[in-house]
């Protein structure tokens, strides 16, 4: 098919990949503008942008859709389907009507569970054991149009929600180019979400990301996964940030003091919590690096001192 594909992450890029793969043309790729990144703030393109660039596929990476001149340019390509995978930006109901056979998105849950921006990260922090990716034709709702297919798998018992972004990008990419080649067969077509389930995956706020030592080491465990790699689950020692990484559960009682470290060694830090202890793994220190609890103790005598205290 003659397609627009709208889209900015990493996450996007497989997806892009595996159309121009399948020998669909690609008129042109919208993306988010440039933005300042890194400790000097330079203006830095999205993955997708480098990637299509590198591909002489034509980019447009404008900051609004509601731009007419954009509209305008999008209606001289007539394009038969738009492909939107982690776009980042509304696409309003003029856009939404350009394409003959209209826009299909890839997302990253199983509709309706999770609509909105942030549903792997809140799959992995809810405890859910599965989730997968949703083809749908897109209307003017957030996620809520008709569904053409949906891919599944379990989430990893240790997974990350890193680790499980990275697969997810690869079973959309697979997806995306399946739907595509049903349309074209007329082998899929589109049944409407179910309402009940339905549930909003809000955008991450790096206070969630704070951890409660009172709560139970499993929810622990799981809120360090959701937020690896991004924001990074958090808590304090003697008044300075320290970012977990990795952390896994371990049965325990009930102790009277939350965030206590009652073991410091190799196999590596174990902290008290409000139902069982939580065993930290990996960790990233205020200004350092990520590194083992092992390369940690190193330089630092923790047993017995409380987590989460702000107090220098």
């Amino acid at each position: 098919m003659n397609l627009v594909f709208a889209g900015s992450s990493d996450f996007a890029v497989q997806s892009l990949d595996a159309l121009l793969a399948a020998e669909h043309t690609v008129l042109t790729v919208l993306t988010q503008p440039d933005r300042p990144a890194g400790r000097k703030r330079r203006l830095t393109p999205t993955p997708v942008k480098e990637y299509a660039l590198a591909r002489s596929v034509p980019v447009m990476d404008p900051a609004s859709l509601r731009e007419e001149e954009v509209l305008a340019h999008l209606r001289q390509l007539a394009p038969e389907i738009m492909v939107v995978v982690d776009y980042g930006l509304i696409i309003p109901p003029d856009v939404l009507r350009v394409p003959r056979k209209g826009c299909i998105n890839g997302h990253a849950s199983l509709l309706p569970r999770w609509r909105g921006a942030a549903p792997i990260e809140r799959a992995v922090l809810a405890g859910d054991r599965e989730t997968g990716i949703t083809v749908m034709q897109m209307d003017e709702g957030l996620d809520t149009g008709p569904v053409l297919l949906t891919r599944k798998t379990p989430i990893g018992e240790g997974e990350s929600a890193g680790e499980l972004r990275m697969r997810l990008a690869g079973i959309c990419a697979r997806a995306l180019v399946d739907a595509l080649d049903g349309l074209a067969r007329g082998s899929v077509s589109p049944e409407p979400q179910p309402e009940a389930g339905a549930c909003y995956a809000a955008k991450l706020d790096t206070e969630e990301a704070r951890i409660d030592w009172g709560r139970s080491a499993g929810e622990i465990a799981r809120q360090v996964r959701a937020f690896n790699p991004r924001p990074g689950a958090f808590t304090t020692l003697a008044g300075d940030r320290l970012k977990i990484l990795e952390a896994t559960a371990l049965s325990g009682g009930e102790p009277e003091v939350h965030g206590q470290v009652v073991l410091a060694g190799p196999e590596g830090i174990d902290v008290t919590t409000g139902e069982g202890v939580l065993r930290i793994l990996a960790l990233q220190p205020p200004g350092g690096r990520s590194m083992s609890c092992s390369a940690f103790l190193n330089g630092h005598r923790i047993l017995g001192q409380r987590l989460g205290d702000d107090k220098p």
